[in-house]
């Protein structure tokens, strides 16, 4: 046995068993961060994976996956998006773990409002000269931030947590306390009451809304930062691939992309970046949309799970299975559009309230 093999022997038979509900960016990073703790053998159980084909029930695959941080002001929610892009800078380094996954690049913003210092920790941040803004913008503001290649992340995070022992379960969880009594391998009947969780961490993302013992109602699907449902962006990533969009509309629950909006989208896109458009249509015309249908690859939309008054990062304490008489109940979901640069962040805090938690057990009040 190898050296590898004895620690993650003595990981499996000593470790307290943490289930993680959901398998997105958020649940994925969470059980990476919980696993690679050490002190934790982690059980990921989710009804939908990242190699799985895509589908509207896994929202992380369609995100445009592009980290600039829209706290402004807003000090806890800053700190998380700092300390997750700390982390994927240190992963995009050249050579770095995970160069593959990313794209480093430079990015101007220019605002109408006066804003000009929300962004001033991010690489190479300066703010922009009077006579470089563009019609009618009062400040502007150039960085260097990065865009993610999801199909080539998710799985990088999937495969990091199995190499560090951690376990994929996949089923539909109806209630929490099918894992609390049954375990996390309850839904293969002959092994229910086995690996009894001592802590469960709730990453469902929009299945937040309609898991039993958790029910939030205060969870529903968009992304909303512009009053008018518009919200056009144009992210490249690393493959070649480009990415435009998008909408931005509360509780829109269509499950496909409508081909009208796919329209207006690729308009709107080759109005900011007429780059898009291939170089020999460019040459000799201005393009249009129809020149950007032959190199269209997909159509897609994803429900983006926010939550009326942000993330939810908290504890609750729950009656347990068999022996154990309550088991802390941990959250991380309703990261809305900003998923990925709040995920490490995020996945921080879910694991110092899991450690404090256990360590602390349940208040008396």
């Amino acid at each position: 046995m190898t050296n590898t093999d004895s620690s993650l022997k003595q990981q499996t038979s000593e470790s307290k068993h943490v289930v993680v509900i959901g398998a997105g960016v958020v649940g994925l990073t969470t059980a990476v961060k919980i696993q690679e703790h050490g002190s934790y053998n982690v059980t990921i159980i989710a009804e939908t994976f990242p190699t799985d084909p895509k589908s509207i029930r896994y929202t992380s695959l369609w995100a445009g996956a592009h980290h600039v941080s829209h706290a402004e002001g807003e000090a806890k929610q800053q700190k998380i998006d700092e300390d997750t892009f700390k982390v994927m800078w240190e992963l995009s380094a050249p050579g770095g773990e995970a160069e593959g996954c990313f794209l480093r690049l430079p990015q101007t913003d220019y605002f109408y409002d006066g804003r000009d210092t929300h962004l001033d920790w991010m690489p190479d941040f300066k703010k922009l000269s009077e006579d470089s803004l563009i019609q009618d913008a009062q400040t502007g503001i150039s960085f260097t931030t990065l865009t993610i290649d999801t199909p080539v992340y998710l799985p990088y995070l999937l495969s990091r947590f199995l190499s560090k022992g951690g376990r994929i379960v996949r089923a539909s969880v109806q209630h929490i306390n099918q894992i609390v009594e049954g375990g996390a391998d309850v839904f293969s009947f002959s092994h229910a009451g086995k690996n009894i969780p001592d802590a469960i961490v709730a990453c469902p993302g929009l299945g937040a809304r309609t898991l039993g013992g958790i029910e939030d109602k205060d969870v529903y699907p968009t992304a909303s930062h512009a009053a008018d449902g518009l919200w056009t962006y144009i992210i490249p990533r690393r493959s070649g691939d480009v990415i435009v969009g998008g909408t931005k509309e509360d509780n829109d629950w269509f499950p496909v992309a409508r081909h009208s909006t796919t329209l207006e989208i690729l308009a709107r896109g080759l109005a900011l970046c007429p780059e898009i458009a291939p170089p020999e249509i460019r040459s000799g015309r201005t393009p249009t949309v129809d020149d950007l249908l032959p190199i269209l690859l997909e159509e897609g939309c994803g429900f983006r799970p926010a939550r009326k008054g942000g993330i939810r990062l908290g504890v609750e304490w729950i009656n347990g299975g068999k022996s154990k008489s309550k088991i802390p109940l941990v959250f991380n979901y309703g990261h809305g559009g900003g998923g990925y640069q709040s995920s490490w962040g995020s996945a921080e805090i879910a694991l110092d309230l899991l450690s404090k938690a256990l360590e602390d057990g349940p208040s008396e009040n």
